[in-house]
């Protein structure tokens, strides 16, 4: 007799996108039911941090916390930067997708890890996971899991190439028979390019914004190509270094362009890298195939246009590139037929 669904011995099982700008989680037989940002808002009281808020609530905070609050990242470059507050942050992102834990059971976790992570930082993420409450917890390279969220024939003697664009990394992989043939890891991303666009507002304009600002910009008028003439035009507000009152100028889409170039060179220069690396046979299979994009940063404005004139192949963006990794390591979870996909330490 098959027990129901919230009665099985798998039931709650989860797979965990920990990543530097968004953490997504997805449980057995209910697909992604979380995704919010890897923000942590710390109280220090007597000398004792505790956890305030985690998630939604802590970004709102960030730039804005009065002096015994701050909201910080406790991931960075995909890896985690502060091993005590991951795992509060875990602990709370697991019971909110299980509506506080109602399974009453430890679960097993799969969790993705940068392809270029060292040993060290891959313990670090599994220990962060087992100490958060996981019976568990296997990982699995974010590129293969980019891949099987987008679709890719990950498993059949097919080349294909991924190139996931987080907020910390880029990771570009070719893959083949449920294997990585070549991996890259640049420490280029959706942080990297907000960085290149508040130092270019704070040079050519003299204004200081903060990150928020910064990551509104980009989703408005960033893109990886000049537009013909100027593009659209935003208005930025911030605090003028001349004279430290507020102010607030109009920014055109050209100049954030301009602004984007360096981070996006080095994306295509990691992707021109891995071509030249990627044995001939699997170089016919991508001919036919192309690249395919995922993570947040492949959504950044004529990306895609941007790789065509650098390789000269194909390139599409992944049906749902924000959460492509969070499904794939699911469907890893859940599909026997990528069970030696998944790796233990």
């Amino acid at each position: 007799m098959k027990l129901p669904r919230f009665l099985s011995s798998t039931a709650g099982d989860m797979a965990i996108d920990l990543g530097t700008v968004n953490t997504v989680i997805y449980v057995r037989d209910r697909g992604v039911v979380l995704n919010e940002p890897s923000v942590v808002a710390l109280e220090t009281r007597q000398g004792v941090r505790r956890v305030k808020v985690v998630g939604n609530e802590a970004k709102l905070m960030m730039g804005k916390t009065p002096s015994g609050i701050e909201a910080i990242r406790p991931l960075r470059d995909g890896v985690i930067a502060d091993l005590d507050i991951a795992e509060q942050m875990i602990r709370h992102f697991v019971g909110k997708a299980l509506s506080g834990g109602r399974y009453g059971r430890r679960h097993a976790i799969v969790i993705c890890v940068p392809s270029g992570a060292t040993m060290v930082e891959r313990r670090a993420l599994r220990d962060a996971a087992s100490n958060a409450g996981a019976s568990s917890v296997r990982l699995i390279e974010e590129p293969l899991a980019a891949a099987i969220g987008a679709g890719l024939p990950v498993t059949q003697p097919r080349g294909a190439m991924i190139v996931d664009i987080g907020g910390g990394t880029t990771e570009v992989a070719v893959l083949s028979l449920s294997g990585i043939a070549y991996s890259g890891s640049a420490r280029i991303g959706g942080d990297r390019m907000d960085d290149a666009i508040a130092s270019y507002i704070r040079r050519a304009h003299n204004l200081l914004i903060g990150e928020a600002t910064s990551e509104r910009v980009k989703f408005q008028i960033g893109a990886a190509t000049p537009p013909s003439g100027e593009g659209q035009r935003i208005i930025v507000k911030g605090r003028d270094l001349v004279n430290g009152r507020p102010a607030e100028i109009s920014i055109t889409e050209a100049e954030i362009a301009g602004a984007l170039a360096e981070p996006v060179s080095q994306i295509t220069a990691a992707v021109r890298a891995a071509l030249e690396q990627t044995p001939p046979e699997l170089s016919a299979d991508i001919i036919e195939e192309g690249i395919t994009l995922s993570g947040g940063g492949a959504l950044l404005h004529r990306l895609d246009e941007a790789l065509v004139d650098a390789t000269g192949l194909p390139v599409r963006i992944a049906d749902t590139p924000l959460i492509c990794v969070a499904n794939g390591a699911g469907m890893a979870l859940e599909q026997p037929v990528y069970e030696n996909i998944l790796t233990s330490l």
